[in-house]
């Protein structure tokens, strides 16, 4: 590692407390850096409009932050143990190529101050692609919900066979759930969208720094106001970008569990895609679905890193190093939710029924709710219908297509919805 740009003249630095305090820093900054870099620019400008740096120096710094960006996009740099974390880095690579005017440029701010606003940038980035891959799946499942309304599935209760269902109302539930999933991210994305860069270490710096035009420059919805504050937020934030993200991955976990059963030889409701299969390295007559057992499993990581940052939280208020473990929990959590929820588009679009056997599961007694609902309906009191619907002599193999039809009430399969599921889709696409 390179000299450290905090080392103080006369103290030796321990190389074993040295790699214990940077941790996986430079590992994880990498995912980082650009928004770095580009908080940085903003920082730069900031300082040029209080006369910190002249104008020549602030465009030398500009071209050096913007031939960094190409150089780690494009592999000619690397950020490796030669540096401390991604932030001194930035700093290394402008005093090399600028000399004092490099040096110039950590002036007003924190390294905490650099991770918070990349890191704020990333979480904006990151919600606003979970919001989008779930109006994706949204409309996937709405669109096939109303091509395949009518479709009988058998209904489950507590596992167990109970109701003539559709493949519509299963489309509708995921349709519905990733509107509200969609929904959820922005009103998440709208929340952080705070600008914490000038708050410095929590305390704010003896410069009137060009904090609203930070904001601007940087795309952020408002400035986050007190100084202090910004450090309050860090953690809580990112908690509620993971809870939005869990929200989402919930959803794909327990549709994953219907596809692990519908797609085992005991249903036999379900052929997933091709790609989304694997075969057995020692039995040559399978196929397994690996892919939705991998979404599935996602959530854990999820629910990891929700709980490594809301450990982390148990801190007095202002700065403290515990929270540059918040880094590897929402890289861990996102890289793993959003990476499941990537694939789920095209597995809801390729996904094919198998009619015959979802025909074939449907028995008597799955139409025993619809005889005692028609006998209420024709007078009798619903816990005698009940009664009487519950003996078997009484159970006859029902006519699926007219079950569908007459489950008339609002969201079942005689009456989905799918208007109004549209046009809360339109409102959060």
């Amino acid at each position: 590692m390179s000299d450290l740009l905090w080392q103080k003249p006369g103290v030796r630095v321990d190389e074993r407390i040295q790699r214990f305090c940077a941790g996986d820093d430079v590992i994880l900054d990498r995912e980082f850096f650009l928004f770095d870099i580009q908080a940085s620019i903003a920082h730069a400008e900031g300082l040029q409009q209080i006369d910190i740096l002249a104008r020549d120096e602030l465009e030398a710094i500009k071209r050096e932050l913007a031939v960094l960006a190409d150089d780690f996009s494009s592999g000619r740099f690397v950020l490796d143990a030669t540096y401390e974390d991604g932030h001194s880095a930035i700093e290394a690579r402008l005093v090399e190529r600028l000399g004092d005017a490099g040096r110039r440029i950590h002036t007003g701010r924190s390294r905490n101050d650099q991770v918070l606003v990349a890191t704020r940038l990333w979480l904006k980035h990151r919600l606003a692609r979970l919001a989008k891959l779930c109006t994706e799946s949204a409309a996937v499942a709405l669109e096939r919900a109303g091509v395949e309304a009518m479709l009988p599935l058998p209904g489950y209760t507590h596992m167990q066979r109970a109701v003539v269902s559709s493949a519509g109302m299963w489309w509708t539930a995921w349709a519905e759930g990733f509107i509200d999933n969609a929904e959820r991210a922005r009103q998440t994305l709208s929340w952080v969208d705070a600008n914490p860069l000038g708050t410095a270490a929590g305390y704010g710096v003896n410069l009137p720094l060009a904090r609203e035009y930070t904001t601007q420059a940087l795309g952020f919805g408002r400035t986050q106001v007190s100084a202090t504050y910004a450090q309050l937020s860090r953690g809580k934030f990112e908690l509620a970008a993971i809870d939005a993200l869990a929200s989402a991955v919930l959803d794909l976990r327990r549709l994953a569990w219907d596809l692990s059963l519908f797609t085992s030889a005991e249903f036999g409701f379900v052929r997933l895609p091709a790609e989304y299969t694997t075969g057995s390295s020692i039995m040559p007559n399978k196929r397994n679905p690996d892919v939705i057992e991998l979404m599935r499993a996602s959530y854990a990581s999820v629910a990891a890193g929700r709980a490594e940052i809301e450990q982390l939280l148990s801190l007095p208020s202002g700065y403290h190093r515990d929270l540059q473990f918040s880094k590897g929990a929402i890289f861990h959590a996102f890289g793993r939710g959003l990476a499941a929820l990537e694939l789920l588009p095209d597995l809801l679009r390729n996904l094919e029924w198998i009619p015959d056997a979802m025909h074939g599961a449907l028995e008597p007694s799955m139409y025993a709710t619809d005889l005692a609902v028609d006998m209420a309906r024709a007078g009798m009191p619903f816990r005698e219908a009940y009664r009487q619907a519950a003996d078997p002599a009484r159970w006859q193999q029902g006519d699926p297509a007219r079950s569908l039809a007459e489950r008339v009430s609002p969201g079942a399969a005689g009456d989905l919805g799918l208007d109004e599921l549209r046009r809360r889709l339109a409102l959060v696409n």
